[in-house]
């Protein structure tokens, strides 16, 4: 390869066409054939990680893109379980909306109540959203223990979550954990097995802002 021979885009034509080759090359994936409300959500998923196993591995709650978008549009705001995932929504979208986006895990307090309990700093976060008086979307990437106390949270009754993005990446409990947001009846978007990320829990968020 010659540097003159690299195909030269616009930088306004550059996020078109990596969707129009992303698209050409799920055709040769099996099962890669969804509704396009959920195909964009996927693609996003596969522009940010260049990984076409989310092809297989995302899965989705019966309907749950015409209730997340529905949430959105009404003013839903959103939780994370890092700085990382919050820093990747697209928050200019979702203010426009009525929505906002937080994350406790850098907060003094939540890091003195984790050590103090033995608990990660993930759990203590989920925790404290259970007394904020609203719903709230929950996008988790890193951590499963945000997503096994969520877990534990709306069996006790304590929360409702509008919706729950369950795409923690890693090796311990990260499966299972995984699996028990499946269990529930609460709309949820889950990256089966052990990838995923707060770049992947981002870009579904934003995924789903751009169909509003």
């Amino acid at each position: 390869m010659e540097r003159d021979e690299l195909t030269y885009y616009a930088p306004s034509e550059i996020e078109n066409r990596s969707f129009e080759i992303i698209t050409e090359e799920l055709k040769g994936i099996p099962h890669a054939e969804w509704p396009e409300n959920m195909a964009l959500v996927v693609k996003r998923v596969i522009h940010t990680t260049a990984d076409f196993s989310f092809a297989e591995s995302l899965c989705f709650s019966e309907g749950v893109v015409e209730q997340a978008i529905a949430y959105l549009r009404q003013g839903a705001s959103i939780i994370t379980d890092t700085n990382m995932a919050m820093s990747g929504i697209n928050k200019k979208k979702l203010a426009e909306l009525g929505g906002s986006v937080r994350c406790f895990m850098a907060d003094e307090d939540v890091a003195k109540e984790a050590k103090e309990r033995g608990i990660t700093r993930a759990s203590v976060s989920m925790e404290r959203t259970a007394d904020m008086g609203e719903d709230f979307i929950y996008a988790v990437g890193n951590a499963p223990t945000a997503l096994v106390t969520l877990y534990d949270l709306v069996k006790a009754g304590r929360l409702h979550p509008k919706l729950i993005i369950g795409v923690p990446v890693g090796f311990v409990n990260v499966v299972e954990a995984k699996e028990l947001i499946m269990q529930l009846d609460v709309p949820y978007i889950v990256a089966r097995g052990r990838r995923g990320g707060s770049n992947v829990a981002a870009a579904i968020c934003n995924a789903l802002l751009y169909q509003v």
